[in-house]
């Protein structure tokens, strides 16, 4: 709007003339957005100058916008809020009878009107006991009058404001904090409140004011254009109900989106949510850095006066998480020697390490990793793959890692279906959240459940795959099978866990609909839901998701009575699958290489080892992860936890292992003497790996007992205390009952951990049962472990001795 049209519409300083420009400038189509609010605002500007100057204003008075308006941000049904600014030399009297002659008007036309007369103390005094005065003072914009007043307010106020950052912003930061917990979330709601929910325009006032203390600024990028759409949408949401509301209500919805141009309410509530989305994680990036720096500010002068007039600044504390990554101020950060541009894999990494020890990631560190990492390869190497399921298997410390990865598009660069579902609405009321974060969700309660299967990465993704049919049309499971069969593939799994994933997406409503839909009595429904499962192991990945994903919908998708439905199925299908037992495979022979070692071991009697990092070039199954480290020790008591505390000693990270007992031939030296092998595959936690001579004098040190492993690893613990993140569910022991024919099979499933091997090594070895055989995994984060134990004279235990091992090493383990 021109100088000229402004002035021929306010010719008319009286209502019906500011009423009537208001009018024709709310019901242009033309003029949206950014130039509406603004117009709108230089015509309310201009009725209030020609309202204060017609009433013959004394010296020494000014009339100041605030807040919102003095922002220049006045949606359709705003509230006006004006400050009537006098410097105390005017006649009481004739300030009050100015200020009836602006705000009489005002009410006539039936504007909100948010109003007060004060001198600059009195303001300055006010906003020093009520924040949100001082809030709306920080944008105080004077409108007609002595100009230099308000200036001089103004400076005085952000003064104070920066001098009393220390006490205001944490009370502005409750605030937020306060308003969130009673207004929800705005990127989750079905009907949010555009203003005062997280993630509003509140919020980004408050933004705005942290950046004014001078403290901390807000990450600038697309934090403008957020506040906009939210600002356009309360635009739309004034003109089509006419009311001065903020709260998006479902009824409304359609009309709004047909407001703003858009093609229809889904795709209203997707813009709101992303808005909101840069809104919340800017204020998360924002208010972690507030914290830094007034921690920063308290601690220097104990520090100056530990470290006297003459000391420097004490050393930044980095200490590592893992390869290219260190915990530095609370944060999650890229070593010094980090080089993403060379490390595809460092943004997982980065994550998983900082989710499992409870960590942001600092802004910079992402937004180096989006902008500096390169593509991952497709399939993905192994170390991707089981950086994603530790990252999965975090539990509530996923999602605030997950949401920074997100925010600069790393997730969709590495997932490119993830777009499809990202700020994705669910219309259906027992859903919580939005489709993406339904789905992180689901991961994160799957990772209390992982000591419930047998493979707790593929429950792990099948959790964060499974709906992710509802970016595309037709029925979400059909289409989710497709997606994640690609996906998991992608990832990085072998054919066979492809298959499995994508059945369990494929059937992740299965046992809750039939349990709860279906005659169980009925043997035909058990069968049809045998043949969708296939496998014992398929069924106990679907109990699992069935609760998970239960859980992280909403409080009333999950009750007892529905879970003793699910695990009444579940019984009757495992049933079924069972059938006769399978005979039992012959055991392996050994290899050459294994071959080798053994006739060394035997030939010397001490540990023979070797330590290969070549892999195949071409194979069918996925890259595997870590090294090969081959062990041969002529039997003999507590080889077991002697090889897995020398591993944890040198920081190595077990990620699988076999250990077996052969006998070998007279042609080959053996004359029947038992050698136990080890395979295991190991990766350095961080750093490089060990020499191999290094390795063996440690071993053969355990063994004879001149290294005392327990005592070296519980001062290692004492000396750089691991950092707790999470709450990790307990660790489980069970025995499989008619496992095997010729030892008592005891299962561990428990949260991976430095030396946790040898903890179950030297429980068994004190539970006086010889191990026949071991087979370990690690999945992410958890140990899935199988050891096949006899008793002294080789036989199976008997089952009451085979429960109290296992009770006796699940206490060993929670100690």
């Amino acid at each position: 709007m021109t100088s000229v049209e402004t002035s021929k519409e306010t010719e008319d300083s009286g209502p019906g003339g500011y009423a009537a420009a208001r009018l024709r400038l709310l019901t242009e189509k033309a003029r949206s957005g950014p130039p509406r609010r603004a117009a709108l605002a230089r015509l309310t500007d201009d009725w209030l100058a020609a309202l204060f100057a017609a009433a013959a204003p004394p010296r020494g008075t000014v009339l100041v916008a605030v807040g919102g308006y003095g922002r220049g941000e006045l949606s359709p049904r705003s509230d006006l809020d004006l400050l009537l600014l006098h410097d105390g030399s005017a006649d009481p009297a004739a300030v009050a009878a100015l200020a009836d002659r602006i705000w009489y008007p005002v009410w006539d036309l039936g504007l909100a009107l948010d109003h007060s007369v004060r001198t600059s103390a009195e303001a300055r005094r006010t906003a020093g006991e009520d924040l949100k005065v001082q809030l709306g003072l920080l944008d105080a914009r004077p409108l007609a009058g002595d100009h230099a007043l308000a200036a001089g307010l103004r400076t005085a106020v952000l003064a104070d404001w920066r001098n009393q950052a220390p006490k205001r912003l944490p009370e502005l930061d409750a605030l937020c904090r306060e308003r969130a917990e009673r207004a929800g979330e705005l990127q989750y709601l079905l009907e949010p409140d555009l203003k005062e929910a997280r993630g509003g325009l509140r919020d980004a006032t408050a933004l705005r004011a942290v950046a004014a203390s001078w403290v901390a600024d807000a990450p600038r990028e697309g934090l403008d254009q957020a506040r906009r759409r939210l600002l356009d949408a309360r635009d739309a949401l004034h003109l089509a109900t006419g009311r001065a509301t903020d709260r998006l209500a479902l009824q409304e919805q359609d009309a709004v989106a047909a407001e703003l141009g858009l093609l229809d309410a889904d795709t209203l509530l997707r813009e709101v949510y992303e808005a909101a989305r840069v809104v919340s994680y800017a204020s998360d990036v924002t208010w972690r850095e507030v914290g830094r720096v007034l921690r920063a500010r308290s601690a220097r002068p104990r520090l100056r006066g530990l470290l006297g007039r003459g000391g420097g600044k004490p050393p930044v504390q980095r200490t590592p998480l893992a390869e290219g990554v260190v915990e530095m101020d609370g944060e999650a950060v890229l070593a010094l020697t980090a080089k993403p541009e060379r490390d595809p894999v460092l943004p997982l990494r980065a994550a998983a390490a900082a989710a499992q020890s409870g960590l942001p990631v600092s802004l910079h560190a992402v937004r180096r990793l989006a902008a500096a990492a390169g593509p991952l390869p497709v399939p993905w190497p192994a170390e991707a793959r089981e950086e994603l399921v530790t990252l999965l298997g975090a539990g509530e410390a996923t999602v605030p890692v997950w949401e920074a990865l997100e925010a600069e598009g790393l997730i969709t660069r590495m997932l490119p279906d993830w777009e499809r579902v990202r700020c994705r609405p669910q219309r259906n009321p027992v859903h919580t959240w939005t489709v993406d974060r339904h789905l992180v969700e689901t991961a994160v309660q799957a990772s209390s459940l992982t000591r419930r299967v047998g493979r707790p990465d593929l429950l792990l993704v099948a959790a964060l795959l499974h709906d992710i049919g509802k970016g595309w049309p037709g029925d979400h499971s059909v289409a989710g099978e497709t997606i994640a069969r690609d996906l998991a593939a992608r990832i990085g799994f072998d054919r066979a866990d492809v298959a499995v994933v994508a059945t369990v997406v494929r059937h992740h409503l299965l046992l809750v609909e039939t349990a709860t839909r279906r005659d169980l009595d009925d043997p035909a429904t058990v069968k049809s839901v045998a043949d969708a499962v296939g496998t014992v192991g398929t069924l106990e990945l679907l109990h699992a998701l069935t609760e998970a994903d239960a859980l992280a919908t909403g409080p009333a998708a999950w009750s007892s009575w529905r879970a003793s439905l699910v695990a009444d199925l579940v019984k009757r299908v495992a049933g079924v699958l069972a059938g006769e037992p399978a005979p039992e495979p012959e055991p392996a022979a050994p290899s050459a290489e294994q071959e080798r070692l053994a006739i060394e071991a035997l030939r010397t009697g001490e540990p023979a080892l070797t330590l290969h990092t070549e892999h195949a070039e071409e194979s069918d199954e996925p890259e595997p992860l870590g090294v090969e480290l081959l062990i041969a020790v002529p039997d003999q008591p507590g080889v077991l936890p002697a090889a897995a505390g020398v591993l944890a000693l040198h920081r190595l990270t077990v990620r699988a292992a076999d250990l077996r007992a052969v006998e070998l031939p007279p042609e080959l030296g053996g004359a029947g003497t038992t050698v136990l092998l080890l395979s295991w595959r190991v990766a350095a936690e961080y750093g490089s790996l060990p020499q191999a001579a290094r390795l063996r004098a440690d071993l053969i040190r355990a063994l004879d007992g001149s290294l005392d492993i327990p005592a070296r690893l519980a001062e290692r613990e004492a000396a750089y205390p691991r950092r707790r993140g999470l709450q990790a569910p307990p660790p489980r022991v069970t025995v499989a009952p008619a496992a095997s024919r010729h030892a008592t099979v005891i299962e561990v499933r428990a949260q991976d951990a430095p030396g946790l091997l040898h903890r179950i090594g030297r429980a068994l070895e004190g539970a006086a049962v010889r191990v026949r055989s071991a087979h370990v995994s690690t999945l992410g984060a958890n140990a899935v472990d199988a050891f096949y134990v006899t008793d002294v004279s080789g036989s199976p235990l008997a089952p009451e001795d085979a429960s109290e091992v296992a009770m006796t090493l699940e206490s060993a383990l929670r100690a």
